[in-house]
């Protein structure tokens, strides 16, 4: 039976799409016999980030974090994130000669320079030399593989995401206010600057806007933005019905690599508004499910007249189960590539 620890800074309480991949892909994985364990910072003492509280960065050491792998004791070690534990991981994993994978969730340089004045070249630097030290780095699109292929990581492997489908479906009834004027337009995720909401909520559409979702800028948005309405954060079938309620969903974000919003959106039946850029280029394309544009008002009134059944048809192409394949598959061909790096060192000398 195979066996993959996961090692990741992102995990519970935490509720975003780097997190959700990962439970399902343990899930599904789990489901056809391999044995999955993930060391995360519930496995330590944790601070929170600065700006980014929700996370919890672990207060650990090298030493701590190699006796938790070697009693964890499995044959593919995947390293899913860029903070301490990942990178004290890695460390791990290269002192030992193991080898080990790695994914790309986050445009970590776009996030960072839009806080501090911190220039793209030095953070793209920095996560270069981490993600090639593995054997391979699973990315989630083509866009992200070509561009970060142009900046000089290798060893790329594809690892596409899944939606729920028996949870993420249309529903009948409205957990909306009854007296909101339609259309509704929602935006689904994080409240905070790199997600571009503004770009939403300064839209001038008919009906309503919604959105569903916490964040640093969800108190201050709620102020400024008093003709929106703002719902906090929603999860499980709570979620999926305000998706089910909207009668667009409008995706602003121009930094993420994926956007697994959109597919659970998609699944309940609600057509995309997006820019065309990275995420929405992949998930969206020309599938006739959204309507991508630089005018984000005009994609967003020409989702309208996409039928809701197209929508779903579109988004069931994607599941966990074919993801957390791609996966493991990505797992047993960078172990064998590391294997046959060592054998031609070996064979070199």
């Amino acid at each position: 039976m195979s066996s993959i620890l996961i090692v990741t800074d992102a995990w519970h309480p935490q509720i975003n799409g780097v997190v959700r991949s990962l439970e399902r892909t343990a899930a599904e994985l789990e489901a056809i016999g391999v044995r999955v364990e993930v060391l995360s910072p519930q496995d330590f003492k944790t601070i929170p980030c600065p700006t980014y509280p929700e996370i919890r960065l672990s207060l650990t050491l090298r030493g701590a974090v190699r006796r938790k792998i070697r009693e964890f004791d499995c044959e593919h070690l995947h390293i899913a994130t860029e903070g301490p534990l990942g990178l004290l991981a890695a460390s791990v994993a290269r002192g030992n000669g193991d080898a080990f994978t790695t994914s790309y969730h986050t445009r970590f340089p776009e996030y960072v320079s839009a806080r501090l004045p911190v220039p793209l070249s030095w953070s793209y630097s920095w996560l270069r030399k981490f993600h090639n030290s593995g054997s391979g780095c699973m990315v989630a699109t083509g866009s992200l593989e070509k561009d970060l292929r142009e900046r000089g990581f290798e060893n790329l492997m594809r690892w596409s995401r899944g939606v729920d489908e028996d949870l993420f479906k249309p529903y009948e009834g409205s957990v909306l206010p009854a007296d909101l004027p339609r259309p509704v337009f929602m935006y689904v995720g994080r409240v905070s600057v790199e997600k571009n909401i503004r770009a939403f909520l300064d839209l001038k559409l008919p009906g309503s806007r919604v959105v569903v979702g916490g964040g640093p800028q969800l108190e201050s948005l709620r102020k400024e933005y008093p003709d929106v309405l703002f719902t906090g954060s929603k999860t499980g079938e709570d979620l999926a019905r305000h998706y089910s309620d909207a009668d667009v969903f409008v995706f602003p974000s121009l930094t993420d690599t994926f956007g697994n919003v959109m597919l659970e959106a998609l699944a309940c039946g609600v057509p995309v508004a997006a820019f065309p850029v990275m995420g929405p280029l992949d998930v969206i394309g020309d599938t006739g499910a959204g309507v991508l544009s630089e005018n984000l008002q005009e994609a967003a009134e020409a989702a309208l007249d996409i039928p809701r059944d197209h929508c779903r048809k579109i988004a069931l192409n994607y599941t966990w189960a074919a993801s957390a394949r791609q996966f493991l598959d990505n797992c047993i061909a960078a172990h064998d590539i590391h294997n046959d790096t060592i054998a031609e060192a070996k064979a070199a000398q």
